[in-house]
């Protein structure tokens, strides 16, 4: 697929995929809307708190983890097209709740609701992949997710603006986030109206069950199993964050361990119900998959992705103390690394495409992140500040095309559960934002980038191992086992 292309309109694949771009942006536009309010929210409320911030950043990731892993489910049995349109719809409700809460069980409440929304880049994951065939859908998957990717960056630019002069007043925050949910909630009924989930003819192949991954052997079972509990402890470390801050006892944090151990348990049980009957009958040779293509590219995402959310949280800061400088100055260098999404996610899916090895390409990347975060771990006031810039922006290059290249990739593993797989890969973003922030706490800047840059060699190493190149890669079409000829037909 061409860049060029992206401008004709008239053609039905490149309609849904700007309407599918944009109905991202517009969950990420509204997910991140208290952000860039969040200094006016604490001035104009009276009570709130840089503390109550915090565990409310905390909250608006929370239920993010397995709510991509759940939305993947739901993807894979009803399709894009209803779960996208469901999703922004259901979440204007919290978001109207937030706008116009007075005390803290609203707001929190609330936050912690509508961060389920950030689960909404894994539904586009699909729909792009039905809609595009494996040569060309490293681009589109790409182009997708940079571009709604930005609404994010939008928010930041956006809302002070609506706040202050659209609305102004000290409710000015309030409407400016109520408008995020309006904004969703409409555009949920036009893309229910707009798409379709796949092509004219084109069959949705579906998994046999939705509650847990199929795999194809007995030690991709335990895998599954082993790769299935950091996203439960991921929600014990934001826990215990939440316990540090003071917002919960040392008791309810007790009870959270024991109703995400329960949660573990009941997971496995499913993932056992689901496949051992499988097993036992025994999978075709043409529907088979290699479950640790998946571990790779959760460690992956766990490396890029991981690393940009943290990053992106903590530049601002860097740059303001390390070269005095302004905020506002430092808030533009920083939000260069977030801008590179529109052109750096594109072009690593691209890239993906044209070197006709997806395998190596994912290895180029993540070598170069690696890299990258060690020259900044060196960076400090000797340096001069348009150096440091470079090289900001060049390592946020490779971070960002690495998530391009890794999404490149999912729809490749194996159709019909391309939700699942693309749901796992996208909660091990977030996992790996969790654990290197947390860490972040506990370093200094330069030791924090030097993490990052350990976590990109190990990644890299795990990919050279394990990674192998998909199947059909660069075909018209994907795949299509005997078992999905069955259930067609």
């Amino acid at each position: 697929m061409r860049p060029a292309e992206l401008f004709q309109f008239r053609s039905p694949r490149i309609k849904v995929l700007h309407l599918t771009w944009i109905a991202f942006f517009i969950s990420f536009f509204t997910w991140f809307n208290m952000a860039p309010l969040a200094t006016t929210m604490v001035k104009t409320s009276g009570w709130l708190t840089a503390d109550h911030m915090k565990a409310l950043a905390i909250l608006n990731v929370a239920l993010t983890i397995p709510a991509r892993v759940i939305i993947g489910m739901l993807l894979d049995k009803y399709g894009p097209r209803i779960v996208f349109s469901t999703l922004l719809i259901s979440m204007s409700i919290p978001t109207f709740v937030f706008a116009f809460g007075d005390t803290w069980t609203q707001l929190a409440v609330s936050r912690l609701f509508l961060s389920t929304i950030g689960a909404s880049f894994v539904i586009g994951i699909r729909m792009v992949s039905e809609w595009f065939p494996p040569k060309s859908v490293g681009f589109a998957e790409g182009f997708y997710a940079g571009w709604g990717n930005f609404g994010s960056a939008a928010a930041a630019i956006i809302l002070p603006w609506m706040a202050f002069n659209l609305f102004g007043g000290d409710d000015g925050w309030r409407y400016a986030i109520a408008a995020t949910g309006a904004i969703s909630f409409i555009y949920g009924i036009i893309y229910y109206f707009a798409v379709t989930d796949t092509p004219k003819g084109k069959v949705y192949h579906k998994p046999k069950k939705i509650s847990a991954m199929e795999v194809s052997t007995w030690g991709d079972l335990i895998q599954l199993i082993l790769w299935t509990f950091p996203l439960v402890g991921a929600l014990g470390l934001l826990s215990w964050r939440l316990n540090n801050l003071g917002f919960i006892s040392s008791n309810a944090l007790n009870i959270i361990y024991a109703l995400l151990l329960l949660l573990f348990i009941y997971q496995v049980g499913q993932i056992i119900k689901v496949n051992v009957p499988i097993l036992r009958k025994g999978v075709p040779e043409d529907d088979k998959y290699r479950f640790k293509n998946v571990a790779v590219l959760n460690a992956t995402y766990f490396a890029n992705f991981g690393a940009e959310l943290a990053v992106v949280s903590m530049l601002p800061a860097f740059f303001q103390t390390t070269y005095s400088l302004t905020p506002t100055t430092a808030g533009l260098i920083a939000a260069s690394f977030a801008f590179v999404n529109l052109f750096a996610r594109p072009f690593g899916g691209w890239l993906s495409d044209r070197m006709k090895n997806r395998r190596l390409v994912m290895l180029m990347y993540m070598i170069g992140i690696g890299i990258g975060f060690v020259m900044m771990g060196f960076l400090n006031s000797t340096w001069p500040v348009i150096l440091a810039v470079g090289i900001t922006i060049a390592t946020s290059l490779f971070v960002q095309g690495a998530e391009g290249a890794t999404f490149a990739m999912i729809p490749l593993i194996k159709k019909r559960i391309t939700g699942q797989v693309a749901g796992m890969a996208g909660a091990y973003g977030n996992v790996g934002a969790v654990v290197y922030l947390t860490l972040f706490t506990m370093v200094s800047v330069q030791q924090f980038f030097f993490i990052l840059a350990t976590g990109a060699f190990i990644s890299f190493l795990v990919a050279l191992l394990f990674l192998e190149e998909p199947e059909g890669a660069f075909a018209d079409d994907y795949n299509v086992s005997s078992v999905d000829r069955e259930k067609a037909s």
